[in-house]
């Protein structure tokens, strides 16, 4: 898997993970101290994301990273 496919697909796996909890993009980034261009850019692949910042995701989701990562 290249760096392109693994951020796409964390990418599309935290828009599962917001969608299911019926979370906006806006609201996922007021969850976790981010702004909502933020977190589009990480859910279209466009930026590599920190583990920090993963992990900030994780928890305003309520999942651990393990499950976020779980794909």
């Amino acid at each position: 898997m290249t760096k392109e496919q693994l951020k796409k697909k964390i990418g599309r796996r935290i828009v599962e993970l917001r969608t299911k909890k019926g979370l906006n993009q806006s609201d996922l980034a007021r969850a976790c101290g981010k702004d909502r261009q933020a977190i589009e850019k990480i859910e279209n692949g466009k930026v590599n994301p920190t583990i920090f910042s993963l992990y900030e995701i994780s928890n305003a989701l309520d999942i651990s990273l393990q499950k976020l990562l779980d794909f």
